[in-house]
Parts: structure tokens; sequence; C-alpha cells
């Protein structure tokens, strides 16, 4: 177990709050950011869907004060693939997006990659605790 440095806990609310009005947003409005950026309606959808139960995750990691080591590093893992996973959607012939669609993957994969290294540096900061279960 580990005990949430000030540096991780405010990037993993941080994290949940840009990962749930993204939520909010593509699963509102998905039909008018698809007809905007030209990505596929359905993308966007279900990325939205996702988005709700990741915000929720990261939402519970940062009210606690102590967890294990392993969320956190599966969240900065997630958050990586996420950011590598977005630029390869645009190099790929998957998608075809306009500019205003590039634009939109390519700042929201580098605001996850920032995600990514504040809950890194904030993990490092963290210090390991002894919680006593049932006390």
């Amino acid at each position: 177990m580990i005990r949430l440095s000030s540096l991780l806990r405010r990037a993993l609310i941080a994290d949940c709050m840009f990962s749930g009005l993204s939520a909010l947003a593509l699963v509102v409005d998905a039909a008018a950011l698809a007809r905007l950026t030209e990505l596929p309606e359905t993308l966007l959808r279900e990325t939205g869907l996702f988005l709700i139960l990741y915000a929720a995750l990261v939402g519970w990691l940062g009210s606690r004060t102590a967890i294990a080591r392993a969320w956190i590093v599966l969240v900065i893992a997630g958050n990586v693939a996420w950011t590598v996973a977005s630029l390869a959607l645009l190099l790929s012939s998957a998608v075809h997006p306009n500019l205003f669609g590039e634009i939109a993957v390519v700042v929201q994969a580098a605001a996850t990659a920032v995600l990514a290294e504040l809950q890194y540096v904030g993990l490092r900061r963290s210090e390991s605790a002894i919680v006593v279960r049932g006390a």
C-alpha cells in the first residue's frame, strides 16, 4: 500500500474531471461531434461510455488516502497506452478525420500523456503506508 502524495491525488482527480467531461460530451453529443470531426459516431459514443467507468475508477482512487501501488501503475500504463493508441489511430487507415478531428485527437492524447507524467511523478513522491485493517 502507498499513501497518496498530494500531487498524485490531484493528478487522479484532474484525470477524473477531464475523463468525466469528455465522457459526457462524447455520450450526449456523439452525432454532432462526429459531424464536426469526421470521426465515426460509434467510436466516439463507445469511447464516452468507457470513459464513464474510467472516470469513476480514477475518481475513487483519488479519494483514497492509501491504496495498492498496482492500481496507480495500472492507471499510468493505461494513460500511456491511450496516448499511443490515439496517435496510432490517426496514422492508421481506420479513420479519416478532418483537420479539426486530427487536432482534437492530438490534443487529448497530449493531455493524457501529461496526466500520466504527473501521476508517475506523484507516485514517486508517495510514501509506503502500513494500513491496519479492522482497526
